[in-house]
């Protein structure tokens, strides 16, 4: 890069996104490598920053917004045949996590109007997508407070029971139930996930939505990060652990299907064995079908990096990781286990990435499923077969597992709406089994 720069025209050189402004001075003051740092949310100023660098300055804006929702930029879909897609609904954080950057580094929560993402659901099912994604740093606390929205929904949010905020409780705008139900109703046969949620956000009118409409998958993520009470007031999570529990035996009440998943941190400051085997114990318990497990590591601005000390051995980080991994590992094998013999819709996604004679796809549980790349008929009982393509939704015979996978035999093609309803060799179709 360093001989392209010096050429009649050189190149210039910028480094853009939200860990720009962490690394402002590292790049622009002190190695002077790049020309230009722009932050997420100073994309419209390119084109200023950009003319400043022809006079040879280096210029800089990492200002984070508290409106920026990007709600007029339609991203651009690199992989366009996909059968799956993901629509950014929120950007930024308030929960001020100890542990976390997002709110340095994305900023405060602000919402995209509800206009412009149903705009883009649509347009992607009239493409053809039959899985979108709902994204936000969280997720679920979406808040569409546009001029058309803010008269509605006047009362304060409600929380889970048992749960808090750093933050005072908000009031007006349309909510993620509201939103949630928007979307689901675009297109019958697409269906519809969310990540990454916050626990705090499932009050019971989100849960039975989710219950109660086929195209939104029984399959949420709930992150502990710990098992601790103790551990969990160090992270500023505003619940306990007992709290947690009482919420996932409420969504297992309300959602008898549900797949859950989580986060977990561990070696935080401060984290005893004692809290440590509070958080194996409740993998065990809770047993969840996946689970993204991590071990502590301190970043500048956090309210840990000011207020806390990283003083869990490097050692015994790994040690409790691996520990952890091996628990969620074992109850994961055995949920997986219980479902050899069901019959799952599955969509579609592409050839397995290990063989290219079996197809790839997931179950409403979001769980990986493979099956062997054949004809199969196009209805239940029917003669005409037809081969299977990514986008396809097929009907699974489960019959064998690990602690990551499942695998089956194809019986038919079928679609969204219809499974739930369908008899296949004798036994009722099932979108996933509850642990």
């Amino acid at each position: 890069m360093k001989t392209r720069r010096n050429k009649s025209r050189p190149l210039k050189v910028g480094v853009l996104g939200c860990m720009a402004e962490r690394l402002k001075k590292d790049l622009l003051e002190r190695e002077k490598s790049v020309d230009l740092i722009a932050g997420p949310d100073a994309y419209r100023d390119l084109p200023r920053l950009l003319s400043l660098t022809e006079s040879g300055q280096r210029a800089a804006n990492v200002v984070l917004s508290l409106e920026e929702t990007y709600a007029d930029v339609m991203p651009v879909r690199m992989n366009a045949g996909a059968p799956t897609a993901f629509v950014s609904i929120m950007r930024g954080c308030d929960n001020m996590c100890s542990y976390c950057i997002v709110p340095f580094t994305r900023g405060r929560e602000r919402s995209r109007p509800i206009k412009s993402i149903l705009e883009e659901v649509r347009a992607l099912s009239e493409q053809g997508v039959k899985e979108v994604t709902l994204l936000g740093q969280n997720v679920n606390s979406y808040r569409d407070m546009s001029e058309q929205q803010q008269q509605l929904a006047g009362s304060p949010t409600n929380l889970s029971a048992g749960f808090g905020t750093i933050y005072r409780k908000k009031k007006g705008g349309l909510r993620f139930s509201a939103l949630l139900d928007r979307v689901s109703q675009v297109d019958p046969e697409m269906r519809i996930r969310f990540v990454s949620p916050h626990p705090k956000d499932f009050p019971d009118e989100v849960l039975q939505l989710i219950r109660d409409r086929p195209n939104i998958c029984n399959h949420l993520h709930l992150p502990a990060q710990s098992g601790s009470s103790q551990v969990l007031q160090s992270m500023r999570r505003n619940h306990t652990r007992e709290a947690y529990l009482e919420l996932v035996q409420h969504v297992k009440e309300v959602i008898p299907d549900v797949s859950l998943s989580s986060d977990f941190i561990v070696g935080f400051c401060g984290e005893t064995e004692d809290d440590h085997n509070q958080t194996l114990s409740l993998a065990r318990q809770v047993r969840y079908d996946n689970a993204y497990l991590f071990a502590y590591s301190m970043r500048k601005k956090t309210h840990a990096y000011h207020k806390l000390m990283d003083d869990v051995p490097a050692g015994v980080k790994q040690r409790r990781l691996a520990e952890l991994i091996d628990v969620c590992r074992k109850g994961m094998a055995e949920a997986n286990a219980e479902r050899i013999g069901q019959v799952h819709l599955v969509l579609v996604e592409g050839l397995s990435k290990k063989s290219p004679s079996d197809l790839a796809g997931r179950n409403d549980g979001n769980t990986k499923v493979i099956i062997p790349n054949m004809d199969i008929p196009d209805e239940v009982g029917g003669q005409q077969c037809s081969a299977m393509k990514a986008g396809d939704y097929v009907a699974v015979k489960i019959t064998s597992s690990t602690s990551q996978v499942l695998k089956g035999i194809p019986l038919a093609h079928t679609n969204l709406q219809g499974f739930p309803s369908l008899t296949l060799e004798g036994q009722k179709a099932v979108n996933i089994s509850s642990t």
